[in-house]
């Protein structure tokens, strides 16, 4: 928590430093990150490893019932995405990535990379190895991480109230020992299920529609009316027939 801190302090004098010599349209080193450090202002026609680190958390900005392709080519979709973002943030949408929209990305993530309201944890609560399950315990990371910036972005929708994870990755052998389908999407690591909380479950599927999840899964779907599940399937497929899903 001091860590964050120290960071969001060095972020607001940074930026204040850099209005005041006139210099917010240059590259975003307005300070260095723990997780990752972007070297120069992106837009569209960029490309490259720093487009993909901002499309991981720009995954859940991608529009109603769309997905942000996290390919590191900056193209539309990502700008439409950036946009969207920096209007949830106050910050001003102009689909260019530089200092003032790094800055709400460093103050938004910890140093392992994660949004801050989300953890590895959090989203593996079957082994802390994150193997046996579909895919090498390294894809199951990755998977998760960029689910955790997609959930991010529906509780800020939410007005940043808390939301609940209460499975994400799974080995087979917890897959299992759950009762889970023998291909479900948390042996992939791309799924989270989410419970009641500050929001209803409809809410949380709902809402989810916005945020990058091709799979939704709610109240009125067999098995599921104690939970909302989200994923990232290869084709969309949303159920809550309760919900209106």
């Amino acid at each position: 928590m001091f860590g964050r801190a120290v960071r969001l302090i060095l972020s607001i004098v940074m930026l204040t430093t850099g209005m005041v010599a006139g210099t917010v349209a240059t590259a975003g080193t307005a300070h260095a990150d723990g997780c990752y450090t972007w070297t120069r202002t992106l837009s569209q026609g960029a490309s490259g490893a720093d487009v993909t680190q901002l499309q991981i958390r720009l995954g859940g900005y991608p529009g109603y019932g769309s997905v942000l392709a996290v390919d590191g080519s900056f193209g539309p979709a990502t700008a439409a995405a950036l946009k969207r973002f920096q209007s949830a943030y106050g910050l001003a949408a102009d689909g260019v990535a530089g200092p003032n929209t790094y800055n709400k990305l460093y103050a938004l993530q910890d140093d392992d990379c994660t949004p801050i309201h989300f953890s590895y944890a959090e989203l593996n609560q079957c082994n802390s190895t994150w193997s046996g399950g579909a895919v090498s315990a390294a894809t199951a990371k990755s998977n998760a991480l960029r689910t955790m910036w997609k959930l991010e972005a529906l509780r800020h929708a939410l007005g940043d109230e808390p939301i609940r994870v209460t499975s994400g990755f799974r080995s087979y052998a917890c897959n299992d020992a759950v009762g889970g389908a023998s291909g479900s999407r948390h042996l992939y690591g791309d799924a989270a299920d989410l419970g009641a909380g500050p929001h209803s479950l409809c809410t949380l599927a709902k809402q989810a529609r916005n945020h990058g999840f091709n799979g939704i899964l709610g109240p009125g779907y067999p098995g599921h009316d104690d939970h909302a599940h989200v994923d990232h399937r290869s084709s969309r497929y949303w159920s809550a027939p309760t919900c209106g899903v």
